[in-house]
């Protein structure tokens, strides 16, 4: 086989160099930062920003976040993901602002098992906490301040009578009375809305084809819009923080059949239950992801966004991430994942075309639609050997095992395929391998096909495996 010397990419070393530095002036304030770092970073996010564009997300807001004035903030971060071509429909709770208007009527709040008994006077105080809402979110929307993430923007913010509401009626003996569900979403109208390039925020009433007025929870507004919007993810910032595992360790991502059977028999308190239930709906009523963001962690929504791990809790119907054979549709991901390598000499440099032609030796790691690591295996079969190459994990997720997961695999398809060792060059990197049973030997060692195409300029390290 004609194939290139290439040499696995570092896993420990950070890439990032700290020696290129720009100078930044904000007010009398000088900021140093790493120029290839912030390079390094938009390029790690880019490939969320093309996979988000033209994605439809609801986001469910805890209406403490209001209440305690970090609404502002909360609209930079959509406005921002607006601005990136995101269509945002916004639901925000006002269990606070309800509260506050039943005290200054000197109104004793009454609830049945968790549910709000809204009768007429509680109904006015809802009616209150939802107009003065509204008004507090279109006038976050409006600002446009010179340094900040809305300068220069124009937001348009529609709202509306959007939410068709049905009674929730009587339950245990005890009517709720104007204590609502949400009987049907004008999808035709938010997705006009959408269209026209605004922002949809939903409000927690809702209106019944007689006229009537209903008071609504923001977790069944914002789970049945999006089930019927078919939305591409809901994302809930909740004061819960998201979903913990009895030892108190954060579960980043939850399958459905694992969200479920946590919803059954995990000891979770029971607001934790309310929002993976709504979360386990959403999913089951087509919406791709569902997310748990920590409330007052600012910018929490755009952590967990753009960032691999994210800072709270998703649930998905299956495991987002997947280390797979390659296809010709992750030529482009491969090559950009190697491209920085090949740039500083790290890999021998080789065309789109090249790696389309050899894609059948690749293995990729995947996470939610994104390539984050990627290694080929070539063989030689009159020695009984195999080539491990272009061993590349994502700069921002080295250091975490993926690149041994990789080789794992690599060794495992190997050893299926009969081979007896497991050989790479490499040039800077030796010390990865060696930790993981390779050793150094001669270039004679090689197969002679391979032996006749080694770049002795490069002068790379042979290593073998006995597998």
């Amino acid at each position: 086989m004609n194939t290139l010397s290439q040499h696995a990419a570092p896993e420990d070393p950070d890439p990032v160099s700290p020696s290129a530095e720009v100078t930044m002036k904000s007010g009398n304030d000088e900021v140093i930062m790493s120029s290839q770092t912030f390079v390094a970073w938009l390029r790690t996010v880019a490939p969320y920003i093309h996979a988000f564009r033209g994605k439809t997300f609801v986001v469910a807001v805890d209406g403490e976040l209001a209440f305690q004035g970090y609404l502002n903030s909360l609209a930079q971060d959509l406005s921002l993901l607006h601005a990136m071509g995101m269509r945002i429909v916004l639901v925000c709770g006002s269990r606070p602002q309800v509260e506050e208007q039943l005290a200054l009527r000197n109104i004793q709040p009454v609830f049945h098992k968790g549910w709000r008994v809204t009768d007429k006077a509680a109904l006015e105080c809802a009616k209150e906490a939802a107009g003065e809402l509204r008004l507090d979110i279109e006038a976050a929307f409006s600002q446009g301040l010179p340094n900040t993430p809305m300068a220069h923007s124009s937001m348009r913010v529609v709202s509306g009578n959007f939410i068709t509401a049905r009674p929730m009626g009587i339950l245990d003996g005890v009517d709720l009375q104007h204590t609502g569900l949400v009987r049907k979403i004008d999808v035709n109208a938010v997705n006009f809305s959408l269209n026209s390039n605004a922002i949809v925020v939903l409000s927690t009433l809702g209106f019944s084809p007689t006229g009537e007025a209903f008071n609504l929870t923001m977790e069944d507004v914002a789970t049945t819009a999006a089930r019927a919007l078919k939305a591409d993810k809901l994302i809930f910032v909740s004061k819960i923080e998201g979903v913990f595992d009895g030892d108190g360790q954060l579960l980043e991502e939850l399958e459905l059949d694992r969200a479920r059977d946590l919803l059954m028999n995990g000891k979770l308190d029971e607001q934790t239950k309310d929002y993976l239930e709504c979360c386990i709906l959403a999913i089951q009523g087509g919406v791709d992801r569902a997310h748990i963001v920590p409330l007052f962690l600012d910018g929490g929504v755009l952590l967990e966004l753009f960032s691999h791990d994210g800072v709270g809790t998703m649930v998905s119907e299956e495991n987002l991430e997947s280390l797979r054979h390659a296809t010709l549709d992750d030529a482009g991901g491969i090559k950009t994942l190697i491209e920085p390598l090949e740039m500083d000499g790290t890999l021998v440099r080789r065309g789109r075309d090249r790696i389309e032609r050899d894609i059948d030796h690749f293995v990729v790691l995947e996470h939610d639609g994104i390539l984050w690591g990627c290694a080929a295996m070539y063989p030689y079969p009159n020695e009984g050997m195999a080539e491990l190459a272009c061993l590349v994990v994502h700069p921002s997720w080295q250091g975490t095992g993926d690149g041994e997961r990789l080789l794992k695999k690599i060794e495992h398809d190997a050893r299926k395929q009969g081979f007896k060792k497991l050989f790479v060059l490499t040039t800077q990197t030796s010390h990865f391998f060696i930790k993981r049973g390779f050793a150094p030997v001669d270039i004679d060692k090689l197969p002679v096909e391979r032996r006749r195409m080694y770049d002795r300029s490069r002068n790379s390290q042979v290593l073998i495996k006995t597998l």
